[in-house]
C-alpha cells in the first residue's frame, strides 16, 4: 500500500465558527481527507498569543470548536482530531527549535508588524506573539507533515518553517541527505469566494457573519437587511447585481437559472430585492439545517466530541513522540540513564 502524503492544518478557537470558515476551511479538509493523512488540530496555544487575557473563554471555544469539525463532517477514522495543549510535545519541539532560529526571522515575519498595527488595543509585545510561527513551525514539524494548506497570506509563515527546518537539519544531520525534519510544502488554498453580508471579507470584526449555529429565522432577517445595489432606490429602479453583495452569495449558493432570474429580473426590476433574497436564504438555510442537527446531537452527548479528541490525540501523539525522539537523539538529549 502507498503510504499517503501528510497534512496538519489548525484553527484558532477564538470563536464561534462562521459561514466563511466552512466555505474557505472546512470544505476543503473535507476533500483532503480523503486523499491525504490528515492532522486538524485545534491550536489553543495559539489562541493565547493574542487573547492571553480572555482565557475564561477558551475551553468553551474549543469545545464548540470540536463540536463544528464534527458536524460538518471530519472524520475521526480518516483524520486524527485533537487539542494543540493535550500534547505537550509541540511545546519541547518548540523549545528546541528556538535555540536554532535566529531572532531576525522571527522579527521579519511579515504578519509580526502587520498584526501589532492592526490589533492596536492589544498588547502584543510578548514573545509568545513573536515566537508563534516557529511554535506553528513545531506544529508541522511534530508529524512530519509534508503539505500544510494555507492561503495567500500564510505562505511566509510556511516558508519561515521550511527555513527553520533546513537550518536544523544542517546543524544536526549527519550528512546534506539526512533530514531530520521534513521541510513541509505550501499547499495553496483558494481564496473563500463567501464574502460577508456588507461585500467584505466574511469576519466576525466586521460584523457581518453568517455563523453555523445562526437559527432560520436569524438567517433570514440577516439576510433581509442586506445592502443591495444602491441604484435600486425604489422597487420600480433598475439595478445591477454586480454591484451588490446579495448577487455574490448567489453566485455560491444557486444553480444557473436561479442566477439568470435573478440578472434579468434585477436588471430590469422585474423583481424586488426581498424578492431577489428568498431563494439565498432558503438555500443557506438548506444547506445549514443537518450542520446544526449533527451540532445539536453532538451536545446532548458530549461524550461523542471526547471520544473523536481522545482517538486523534492517542493517534498523533505517536507520531509526535517519534519526531521528538529523533530530534533529541541528534541534539545529543537522548541520555541512556
Amino acid at each position: 500500500m502507498t503510504k499517503k502524503a501528510r497534512v496538519l492544518s489548525g484553527m484558532r478557537p477564538t470563536g464561534g465558527l462562521h459561514l466563511g470558515h466552512y466555505h474557505g476551511v472546512l470544505k476543503n479538509w473535507l476533500q483532503l481527507q480523503e486523499t491525504y493523512e490528515c492532522y486538524f488540530c485545534i491550536v489553543d496555544w495559539h489562541a493565547l498569543t493574542t487573547h492571553y487575557d480572555e482565557t475564561h473563554t477558551i475551553a468553551h471555544h474549543v469545545f464548540d470548536m470540536a463540536i463544528a469539525w464534527l458536524a460538518v463532517g471530519i472524520d475521526p477514522n480518516k483524520s486524527h482530531l485533537f487539542i494543540q495543549s493535550k500534547l505537550p510535545e509541540h511545546a519541547e519541539l518548540h523549545l528546541l527549535l528556538s535555540m536554532v532560529t535566529p531572532l531576525s526571522w522571527l522579527t521579519r515575519v511579515p504578519s509580526y508588524k502587520d498584526q501589532q498595527e492592526k490589533l492596536t488595543e492589544k498588547d502584543l509585545t510578548t514573545y509568545g506573539f513573536l515566537g508563534y510561527p516557529l511554535l506553528q513551525a513545531a506544529d508541522i514539524f511534530a508529524y512530519n507533515a509534508d503539505f500544510v494548506p494555507v492561503g495567500e497570506d500564510q505562505v511566509p509563515h510556511i516558508e519561515f518553517a521550511r527555513e527553520v527546518a533546513r537550518r536544523f537539519n544542517f546543524i544536526y544531520g549527519k550528512d546534506d541527505d539526512h533530514v531530520i525534519i521534513t521541510p513541509p510544502q505550501t499547499l495553496l488554498t483558494k481564496a473563500s469566494k463567501l464574502p460577508g453580508l456588507d461585500g467584505q471579507k466574511m469576519s466576525k470584526s466586521y460584523h457581518n457573519t453568517i455563523m453555523l449555529e445562526d437559527p432560520p429565522a436569524t438567517v433570514e432577517k440577516k439576510i433581509k437587511t442586506m445592502p443591495t445595489d444602491p441604484a435600486r432606490v425604489r422597487r420600480t429602479d433598475k439595478g445591477e447585481p454586480e454591484r451588490c453583495p446579495v448577487w455574490a452569495l448567489h453566485k455560491v449558493y444557486n444553480d444557473e437559472a436561479t442566477l439568470e432570474w435573478v440578472q434579468t429580473g434585477c436588471r430590469s426590476a422585474g423583481i424586488g430585492c426581498l424578492e431577489c433574497k428568498a431563494p439565498l436564504i432558503r438555500a443557506v438555510n438548506e444547506e445549514l439545517e443537518p450542520i446544526q442537527e449533527k451540532m445539536a446531537d453532538l451536545k446532548a452527548h458530549p461524550e461523542k466530541v471526547c471520544a473523536a479528541l481522545e482517538l486523534g490525540a492517542a493517534r498523533a501523539r505517536v507520531t509526535a513522540q517519534q519526531t521528538l525522539t529523533s530530534v533529541k537523539e541528534v541534539m545529543g538529549l537522548a541520555y541512556p540513564f
